[in-house]
């Protein structure tokens, strides 16, 4: 259960990124997805993440601090978005970067949610992220973002469908609308497993 949110900061760079015992979970997906506009269903706040019409504004590692000051409360992670075309190579590559030292380097991650657009195949970019969770043993859980601009009957197997471009059991994706406000249950109910597992095992440890 999500009860508060606040914003703590951005990094533009690795070695600002914070350093923390909490676990955290992460939000990747590419750009013009609605990232933002999911970070902000998912908490309740619709001002919390800064939404845009204009892909590629997620330039940073964004930090949300979620329950503050009580037992539950973990880090949401905003992170770069990618597969904007109107930047330059050399930006791209800095976005690439961050993106991938964070997956690499991040030992509180306790899952990753990786939002895809529900209405198309994903695009060769989201196959390149899948990859990489999927080779680094990154614990993921696939969005289906935008449920809502499609009939509900044709929800099922567009999940379906992306299940099977990434291989996955139908479970692995969930659809949710922030505008419709919906699937936020099931999403709320995969972090929850995901941050119990990660506090089982810093307790193991």
């Amino acid at each position: 259960m999500i009860r508060k949110a606040s914003y703590v900061k951005g990094a533009a760079s690795y070695s600002q990124c914070i350093v923390s015992d909490l676990p955290q979970i992460a939000v990747a997906g590419k750009s013009n997805v609605g990232k933002s506009s999911f970070i902000n269903f998912l908490v309740g706040d619709g001002k919390l993440a800064r939404t845009s019409k204009l892909p590629g504004r997620t330039r940073l590692i964004n930090y949300f601090l979620i329950n503050g000051d009580s037992d539950d409360e973990f880090l949401l992670v905003d992170l770069p978005g990618y597969g904007f075309a109107k930047v330059s190579d050399a930006e791209k590559l800095k976005w690439a970067d961050l993106l991938e030292k964070y997956l690499a380097n991040e030992r509180q991650l306790a899952q990753v949610l990786f939002l895809v657009d529900i209405r198309h195949e994903p695009t060769k970019d989201d196959a390149v992220m899948y990859n990489y969770l999927f080779t680094n043993n990154v614990p993921f859980t696939v969005i289906a973002t935008k449920a809502d601009k499609l009939p509900k009957s044709q929800v099922k197997n567009r999940c379906r469908a992306i299940a099977s471009f990434f291989k996955l059991g139908e479970a692995n994706v969930l659809p949710v609308s922030s505008t419709a406000k919906t699937g936020l249950d099931a999403v709320i109910a995969r972090l929850d497993q995901a941050l119990a597992a990660c506090n089982s095992v810093s307790v193991d440890d």
